[in-house]
């Protein structure tokens, strides 16, 4: 899961970014509202943190600007400002939850995971597959009750397949959602990766469409 943070304080940003990646999220960091509605607008994040005082654009004018043209990705947007209305504000802009600052990290990271889960229509944080159970949550695979040790990468490709379980996904579809913007892009390392979870998995429980992608087993 590719994610986009979009804060101009230097040090949150960096402690979003950490603890993102810590949770196996791919994360594009953009430190002013007009580079976070660029990215926004043109990558297909699977959500978005935003601040709503940014420098250039700010965070409320870049949401309804996404909204207006019909961008859906999940939003957590950060106040540092305690008021009611603006939080009812940035909720009817368009965004999905809020964090007032100063907040708990894990809570951040919590909140992502479940806008994710959400968008994806999956209500639980573990995504049972028959033998194979992936718990978003915890980013945690287990199969046949024991635990399956993963890369990150590894894990962000199963978690991608698993919230799109019985689904053909593209190869193409697949490089946008796990890999952050700066990250050399080779099309060979799909398949490297999928070689290794089929070791470890099996060989049926992600399948290959030949000029189509990967699907993973629904059950």
């Amino acid at each position: 899961m590719r994610l986009l943070v979009v804060e101009d304080h230097a040090t949150l940003a960096g402690q979003l970014r950490a603890a993102l990646e810590e949770a196996h999220f791919a994360v594009d960091v953009a430190p002013d509202g007009e580079e976070g509605h660029f990215l926004g607008d043109t990558e297909p994040y699977d959500a978005v943190v935003l601040d709503l005082g940014l420098p250039v654009l700010d965070g409320m004018t870049v949401l309804r600007r996404w909204r207006a043209a019909g961008r859906s990705m999940p939003v957590l947007i950060l106040t540092a400002r305690d008021g009611w209305t603006e939080k009812v504000a940035g909720l009817n802009a368009g965004a999905d939850d809020y964090l007032a600052k100063p907040f708990m990290m894990a809570e951040l990271v919590a909140r992502v995971q479940a806008l994710v889960r959400r968008a994806h229509g999956q209500a639980r944080a573990d995504i049972t597959l028959g033998r194979l159970v992936v718990d978003t949550a915890a980013a945690r695979v287990m199969l046949d009750g024991a635990a399956v040790r993963l890369t990150a990468l590894e894990y962000r490709l199963l978690a991608y397949l698993a919230h799109h379980a019985g689904q053909v996904v593209s190869k193409t579809e697949l490089t946008e959602h796990l890999y952050a913007q700066d990250f050399d892009r080779d099309s060979n390392t799909l398949e490297v990766v999928v070689g290794r979870l089929r070791k470890k998995l099996g060989e049926g429980m992600i399948e290959t469409l030949r000029g189509q992608g990967y699907r993973l087993a629904a059950g």
